[in-house]
């Protein structure tokens, strides 16, 4: 599955509108025989509504009592408890990119759910609740990952903007529950790239191949904490002819948003992927990012790592798949001491009904702490997560 930004196609393979489940039959539709975008009202505008709800539940080796997963990223972050990751919905006018007339559209996201304080921006979502101390909901909250305008100009080979705030292009794990293949996320996505971005980013189709974007965005998961701190966010892509193949590079460098006023954040992303076979598919992907005196004046400090991913379509309801992580973190984004980071994970994925996903894992994680310090939730250095989450599609 290639990177699925909920945009038009932009970096990490040919990418799609809406989630994967986008054109299958929705639980709405299949218990009621209606949808309500073939309503007549919504075809005039160009209009398209859609959500899902994710929930599930973590089981770790090493868990506490305070149900916390430690350093493990959202999504699987609380062990042992009910989670409702996502209660999701968009609504969503589309740019026409295949013809020659200039199209104008937008889409807004809301989100609520334990997934949502990952996910909110500096100044804009992260304040409707309030503070942490005044929020009624636990772990859940409310995030507005997307609020954005788009316009084609048909020039050249076509030129889309989009301006408002909208997901990133980095990285290949995303936010959206039906677009990842794993319950659980690596730790590159969580703690290595943003989230989401408030500017403006063009994106130029050069030839069936090629398509290259570049824009100004106000750093990292920001809307308006630390105003005036841009960012270049840009990026190439690449599919082959037989679209079997593909290659997204993507890349972003300036202040990004918070309190370290003055200190460049520059980091890159490298997605490759490839089908082995109609029903095999892999994915490699590096990351590399660097904080100018994150450490200490004169004292840079950096992440990398690398993922792997493979899975197999076993048939049209049900496909495997494996995930191998290492994630550098010696600038201790993670915990104040920096360490090495590793993770491998085992997952299906089965859709016995066109509107319901299953996806139950084992993830086993190591850290080679060196005696510094323990970072997963039982005050271990490694621990053994068994989990599983359930996706409606609406």
């Amino acid at each position: 599955m290639r990177k699925n930004l909920i945009a038009t196609p932009l970096i990490g393979g040919v990418l799609l509108t809406g989630s994967v489940n986008l054109h299958a039959e929705g639980l709405v539709e299949s218990l009621t025989g209606n949808n309500v975008n073939d309503t007549q009202a919504l075809k005039d505008l160009g209009i398209e509504i859609g959500g899902w709800a994710d929930a599930g539940i973590t089981y770790a080796s090493h868990s506490n009592k305070s149900g916390n997963n430690g350093a493990i990223p959202f999504g699987t972050d609380r062990v042992n408890e009910f989670q409702l990751n996502q209660a999701y919905l968009y609504v969503e006018k589309a740019v026409d990119t295949s013809g020659s007339e200039w199209d104008i559209g937008g889409r807004v996201d809301f989100m609520f759910g334990t997934d949502a304080p990952s996910t909110q921006a500096g100044g804009w979502d992260d304040q409707i609740l309030g503070s942490d101390e005044n929020k009624d909901f636990n772990q859940y909250d409310v995030a507005f990952p997307q609020a954005y305008a788009e316009i084609f100009a048909p020039i050249g080979n076509g030129l889309t903007v989009k301006a408002g705030h909208f997901y990133t292009i980095i990285g290949y794990e995303v936010v959206t529950s039906p677009d990842n293949f794993f319950y659980s996320h690596a730790f590159t996505m969580n703690y290595g790239e943003p989230f989401t971005h408030t500017g403006a980013l063009a994106t130029y189709q050069i030839n069936d191949n090629w398509s290259i974007s570049g824009g100004a965005v106000d750093g990292w998961d920001n809307f308006r904490r630390e105003g005036g701190d841009w960012s270049f966010l840009g990026g190439a892509n690449w599919t082959s002819d037989d679209e079997k193949t593909w290659l997204a590079l993507s890349l972003i460098s300036g202040e990004d948003g918070d309190d370290s006023v003055g200190q460049n954040t520059t980091m890159y992303s490298v997605v490759f992927g490839h089908d082995f076979a109609d029903n095999l598919h892999y994915v490699f992907q590096h990351d590399f990012g660097v904080v100018e005196d994150g450490n200490a004046p004169g004292d840079d400090a950096d992440w990398y790592g690398i993922n792997q991913y493979l899975t197999y379509d076993i048939n049209e309801k049900l496909s495997a798949g494996l995930r191998a992580e290492w994630f550098s973190d010696r600038g201790g984004r993670i915990n104040s001491f920096g360490t090495n980071y590793y993770a491998a994970t085992a997952g299906l994925n089965y859709s016995p009904l066109s509107w319901l996903k299953l996806r139950p894992e084992v993830r086993y994680d190591w850290a080679d702490t060196n005696g510094a310090g323990a970072v997963f939730g039982g005050n271990k250095n490694e621990q053994v997560q068994v989990a599983m989450d359930m996706i409606i599609t609406f």
